[in-house]
C-alpha cells in the first residue's frame, strides 16, 4: 500500500476546512454549490461512493481518503472483496440514513462527485475512517485533501497488521493501490 504523503502539520491545518456542509462555493464541479444541511442516504453504489438526497437534489458522493475494490466500474472485473466492501457501507448507511457531509480542499472530482468525510448523523460515525479501520479500504491520499490522512494511514496499516477484513482474504496484487 503506498505510503500517503507527508506534509507539515501546520500544512495540513492551514488547508483543513472543516465545514459542515459541501456548499461553500469552489471547487472545480459542473454543479451548482451544494446547499447547507444534512443529507438523507438514497442508495449505497459501492464501497466509497454513495448518492444522497440534499435539499430535492440527489447528488453523488465519493468517500474521500479511502479506495475500495471496485465492485461497479464498467469494463472492470469485480475485485477481491468488492462486494464486501459495498455491502458494509450499505450496511453502515442504510438507505434513508441523516448524513452529515465534511469538505476538505477541493469540493467535487473530475467526475463531477461531491468529495465528502461522511459522518453518520445518529452517532457521528466517521464512515471512512470506519472502512479503513474495519479492512475495508485502502487509504488514497489525492493533495490538497488531506485533512485525515494521518487517521487513514493509521487505521489502514492496523488493519493490515491484523489481518482485518480484506487484508485477509486478499492475496497482495488483489488489494487496491489506492
Amino acid at each position: 500500500m503506498p505510503r500517503a504523503s507527508r506534509l507539515p502539520r501546520a500544512v495540513v491545518i492551514g488547508v483543513v476546512v472543516t465545514l459542515s456542509c459541501v456548499a461553500c462555493g469552489g471547487g472545480g464541479g459542473r454543479s451548482a454549490p451544494v446547499p447547507p444541511g444534512t443529507a438523507t442516504v438514497a442508495r449505497v453504489v459501492d464501497g466509497d461512493t454513495i448518492r444522497v438526497r440534499i435539499k430535492g437534489r440527489e447528488e453523488r458522493v465519493r468517500l474521500v481518503g479511502i479506495d475500495t475494490p471496485e465492485s461497479v466500474k464498467p469494463g472492470t472485473p469485480v475485485q477481491c472483496f468488492a462486494l464486501a466492501a459495498s455491502a458494509r457501507t450499505k450496511a453502515l448507511l442504510p438507505k434513508g440514513s441523516a448524513v452529515r457531509l465534511v469538505r476538505d480542499v477541493e469540493e467535487r472530482d473530475r467526475y463531477g462527485r461531491l468529495l465528502a468525510y461522511v459522518y453518520r448523523a445518529r452517532d457521528d460515525l466517521f464512515v471512512n475512517l470506519a472502512l479503513a479501520r474495519e479492512g475495508y479500504a485502502v487509504v488514497l491520499t489525492v493533495p490538497p485533501n488531506v485533512a485525515h490522512a494521518d487517521e487513514f494511514v493509521a487505521a489502514a496499516r492496523d488493519a493490515r497488521e491484523h489481518g482485518r477484513g480484506l487484508w485477509s482474504r486478499c492475496e497482495p496484487g488483489a488489494v487496491p493501490d489506492g
